[in-house]
């Protein structure tokens, strides 16, 4: 199982499935993250938290604590 915080910088990857329940899967949810959307990842910070992504033609920044929660493909 891979993971959104396991992915380089510059690929991309479709999301499989939401992982954790509750108030964070919701708000994973309420930033355009679902089941079938591409996520390319553009940038780490410089100690590697957090990581920015581009998703549904914008740019978000994700917490490697959260990325773990996205598996993808």
């Amino acid at each position: 199982m891979a993971t959104l915080r396991d992915v380089k910088i510059g690929h991309t990857v479709t999301v499989v499935k939401l992982y954790g329940e509750g108030a964070l899967k919701r708000r994973i949810m309420d930033m355009g993250i679902t089941k079938g959307v591409e996520i390319t990842v553009k940038k780490v910070a410089p100690l590697g938290d957090p990581i920015e992504i581009t998703v549904r033609g914008y740019e978000l920044s994700l917490r490697k604590a959260d990325a773990e929660n996205i598996e993808v493909e």
